[in-house]
């Protein structure tokens, strides 16, 4: 019998992580995942996972290079998935190094480990849209330059460069995508898709009386989780390493959002969305959209989420979770 293909996941308690570990058990890989102590006990994500013979926790931190040089060696992984970050980019103005260790530093301690210890390994890098923060195009593609306007894109940045150049030096099979805003049902609750869609339903259940955002005015390309995380996977799938920006190339508004799921209950958006300007951020990034157009033509990419579909199921989560909570 041919021995699973072997996958490391970092960040598999996250939306992206515990999307990845879900998909590639159900491929019949042997799947090991990466916690940290602060995520122990946040293992909700993948509950359905734990006890499953061809899923296995391992305990470390990004920021501990001893601790992943240590599971890496051990495993020499076909693919490795790195989807730990601190990607709240409000946070990183908060905790900038803290963001920036994560984001970058954490990124060229995994590459040394691999070039050292499993240099056969597979890995995955997810980049962000916030790198072209302050971008003067319209869409944007692989070749669009970077203007990071937060500690995070700053990071993603570096971590980029890092990826290019120790796939160019030393060979390593470096893959990456350029996600644009992807949301999902097990979003935390204090990104603003998921804070509006379990406000609405707290608003609708009379447990709530208004929803207050900052600015509702920019615009976002929005996708869905899990159709983002199964690009990731077919782009590892490539013979040839490479990066592809992966975005639904329509952008709505917070307002719009908003809007969309009020109407989803019934209710006027107007009656309830309050403004507090202390909820904006420190830096504005321009309206991003992304061109997907590359992912397209190479291994067939599809957007297959659309908006009201995206907040069907964001809204429908949130409000049985609130129907069952006292």
């Amino acid at each position: 019998m041919k021995n699973k293909k072997k996958v490391l996941i970092f960040g598999v308690t996250g939306q992206d992580g515990s999307f990845m570990a879900k998909l590639l058990h159900e491929k019949k890989y042997s799947v090991h995942g990466l916690v940290r102590r602060s995520s122990t006990g946040n293992l909700s994500n993948i509950k359905q996972l734990l006890s499953k013979k061809n899923f296995h926790i391992h305990h470390g931190d990004l920021l501990d290079y001893i601790s992943i040089e240590k599971i890496i060696k051990k495993l020499k992984p076909d693919e490795i998935y790195n989807f730990a970050d601190q990607d709240h980019v409000r946070w990183s103005f908060e905790m900038p190094l803290y963001s920036f260790d994560v984001t970058a530093r954490a990124v060229i301690n995994i590459l040394e480990i691999i070039k050292n210890f499993s240099p056969r390994s597979k890995f995955f890098q997810p980049f962000s849209s916030n790198m072209f923060g302050n971008s003067s195009k319209k869409k944007q593609n692989e070749l669009a330059r970077f203007s990071p306007l937060s500690i995070y894109a700053l990071g993603k940045v570096n971590a980029f460069y890092a990826c290019q150049m120790y796939r160019d030096i030393y060979g390593l099979k470096l893959y990456g995508a350029i996600f644009y805003n992807h949301e999902s049902e097990i979003r935390p609750e204090e990104y603003v898709t998921r804070k509006i869609t379990k406000a609405v339903a707290r608003i609708y259940y009379g447990k709530q009386k208004k929803l207050y955002l900052g600015d509702i005015k920019i615009k976002i390309d929005w996708g869905y989780a899990k159709d983002y995380v199964e690009a990731a996977y077919k782009i590892m799938q490539l013979s040839k390493p490479d990066v592809f920006i992966i975005a639904s190339g329509k952008s709505y508004s917070v307002e719009y959002f908003a809007k969309k799921c009020f109407q989803y209950v019934g209710l006027n958006y107007k009656k309830y969305l309050r403004i507090n300007n202390k909820l904006s951020r420190p830096s504005k990034t321009v309206s991003l959209t992304g061109d997907a157009n590359k992912a397209r033509r190479t291994f067939n990419f599809k957007n297959k989420t659309n908006l009201d579909k995206l907040i069907s199921i964001m809204m429908s989560n949130d409000l049985k979770i609130e129907l069952n909570r006292k």
